[in-house]
């Protein structure tokens, strides 16, 4: 500091220069407070299908995760943290703190990946305690009003539709690269690989909302099947007996590339410290192994691969069907030193955990199923000691008792109520020693019966799609989603194959009003005429991406539909696009049922129905 005071008032510089420094050291003491004080901001990073023993640091000696195993090795670990063995089930239970049973999520398909309007979703919660709130990649909780994220708390979403892409419901011949997305309910087209473009837009998404709080929901479709990469990731794993797929290893290669560049950019725009960084997994590992020569497809015992000592794989009650990684860094919350939390934890805890951590104002009336995690991180095991946990999931239309279900109490495990393990001295659940321990078994079979009780009243509340909505108008069902006893043309390849199957939807008519049903083969943005058969999808050069099923066409000599009093035919113009019925619909819940009579008059459902209010 210059001074042109005469040096006998050297005294007044003094007191001008402290004065200076004490203003400007209270100015960096405001900041630092203002920045401990702001809300934390939320990432939660949801890969699908990578289980336990697909990560480096949790054992696997294959595959290369260096970043993930660094936000590993810096994290909270769950290491006895369980979900659903299938993917909706899974983030049903996440976003609501329920079991999702609660939420009407049992099953992927058949109308039954559909969350219930009723519930309260994470993003709603965050956005009412003055978050901003986003996804990118995959909901697999509903593609229709009232079920789409948008309607659920999201203020920005980017996502494919469907459970995976190249499933029923997605953009057609989407096949991860260049594909077509649904940005904030509109199809868009994005350059690159799915992972990166989730990735990529959700850092710019962060960058945008870097001076405010926000939760960001980052669920790749990665690396749920079809195994399709681009070959630089899946070459290094090639040619390896000990590795069952290149290409789903390759997968996870590449989400572990993005995960570092989401770190570093987080630190590159000084967000990391106060940012609650999730990383964790939908259901155990669908292609890390393989089973042995003739053991069940899911639930047999692992012969190739890692499965981190443990039975079963994706969809399996026993243990690889369910118990996925699960790490949690925040270094201003100070759960950024590598520590290891063993106690008995489950999917429905996390939102609870989150409330607590971002000291978010809730209800008083929203209870859960779960409950926070944040005694156990302070060391306080009191409420978790003694807890059972139930997963399941349900290849069925309504909830069956102990279907495919494990409860779980300690070490111990009991299997569709009549197999009993001890994974302290039987990890790979090998010896069902049920008929040594009756009273346990006695025991474990009144507390379900007790949870049952509870938990089923709730199974009469239906999903149903919303039509005449002005939130989305018009409205196209999916046969993926058709109730019925069978499964479901529930990806593309069934489409073109022409796969026989029918089932109904259940739809909710928002006004009496005469609306327009057209029934299609094809989707619409094929442009593909009721008759025709579609062209090949072609493989991809430099990647696994493999050419479609071949296409076969239908001759359709017939239509009709069913709903409410109306049961209506009409005969198929195969060069047309759709055969279209005009109705007058009354306001109220019904059902929604359609057939194509082919020539050799066998009935199919029609895949596609477009609903509108005209």
């Amino acid at each position: 500091m210059t001074c042109s005071k005469p040096i006998k008032n050297i005294s007044y510089c003094i007191i001008m220069y402290c004065f200076i420094l004490s203003f400007l050291s209270c100015s960096t003491k405001e900041k630092v407070q203002e920045k401990k004080s702001k809300k934390p901001n939320v990432i939660l990073i949801m890969v699908d299908d990578i289980g336990y023993g697909d990560i480096a640091a949790l054992g696997n000696k294959e595959i290369k995760t260096p970043n993930i195993d660094a936000l590993q090795s810096k994290s909270t670990r769950l290491t006895d943290y369980h979900v659903s063995p299938t993917c909706a089930p899974t983030r049903a239970a996440m976003m609501t703190g329920h079991h999702n049973y609660r939420t009407g999520v049992f099953f992927t398909i058949k109308g039954r990946s559909l969350l219930l309007e009723r519930e309260k979703t994470m993003a709603e919660i965050f956005k009412e305690n003055g978050y901003n709130t986003a996804m990118f990649g995959k909901w697999h909780l509903g593609d229709n009003y009232p079920f789409r994220p948008q309607d659920n708390g999201f203020d920005e979403v980017l996502m494919n539709n469907g459970g995976g892409v190249g499933q029923t419901m997605d953009y057609w011949n989407n096949d991860y690269f260049n594909d077509t997305y649904i940005h904030n309910g509109k199809p868009e087209q994005f350059e690159g690989y799915c992972t990166d473009v989730w990735f990529e837009n959700a850092k710019k998404y962060i960058g945008n909302q870097k001076d405010k709080p926000f939760f960001c929901y980052l669920s790749t479709n990665a690396a749920h099947s079809p195994y399709w990469v681009d070959d630089k990731y899946s070459d290094p794993y090639k040619n390896n007996e000990n590795i069952p797929n290149p290409a789903f290893y390759g997968m996870i290669a590449n989400i572990d590339e993005n995960l570092g560049k989401l770190v570093t950019y987080l630190k590159e725009i000084d967000l990391m410290d106060n940012t609650i960084l999730i990383f964790t997994a939908d259901n155990g590992s669908s292609a890390g192994s393989k089973m042995g020569k003739g053991e069940d497809r899911l639930d047999g015992f692992i012969e190739k691969g890692n499965n981190a000592g443990m039975r079963g794989v994706k969809a399996s009650m026993y243990e690889g069907g369910h118990r996925v990684p699960f790490f949690i860094h925040w270094k201003d919350g100070k759960i950024n030193v590598g520590k290891d939390i063993n106690a008995l934890t489950a999917h429905y805890d996390i939102l609870p955990t989150l409330i607590d951590l971002c000291k978010l104002e809730v209800k008083e009336d929203l209870k859960f199923d779960g409950s926070s995690l944040v005694p156990l991180m302070k060391g306080d095991n009191s409420k978790f000691d003694d807890r059972i946990v139930y997963v399941n999931t349900q290849f069925s239309t309504d909830p069956i008792p102990w279907k495919r279900t494990a409860l779980m109490h300690k070490n111990w495990r009991m299997v569709e109520g009549t197999e009993l393990y001890n994974l302290d001295t039987d990890p790979e659940q090998r010896t069902n020693i049920a008929d040594q321990y009756p009273e346990k078994v006695a025991k474990y079979k009144a507390e379900y019966d007790k949870w049952w009780a509870e938990i089923s009243p709730t199974f009469v509340e239906k999903p149903y799609f919303i039509v005449g909505n002005e939130a989305e108008n018009p409205t196209t069902l999916f046969c993926h989603d058709w109730h019925t006893d069978t499964f479901t043309p529930w990806k593309q390849d069934h489409i073109r194959q022409g796969q026989i199957n029918n089932g109904f939807w259940r739809v909710k008519v928002a006004e009496t009003a005469m609306y327009s049903i057209k029934l299609r083969r094809w989707p619409e943005e094929s442009h593909l005429a009721l008759g025709d058969k579609a062209p090949i999808r072609p493989a991809l050069e430099g990647t696994s991406v493999s050419a479609s099923k071949k296409g076969k066409a239908l001759v359709i000599k017939n239509s009709r539909i069913k709903i409410q009093n109306i049961d209506m035919s009409k005969e198929v113009d195969l060069t047309s696009e759709f055969v279209e019925y005009t109705v007058e619909l009354e306001k109220g819940e019904t059902h929604l049922e359609t057939w194509f009579t082919l020539d050799n008059d066998v009935e199919i459902g029609a895949y596609y129905a477009k609903i509108e209010k005209i």
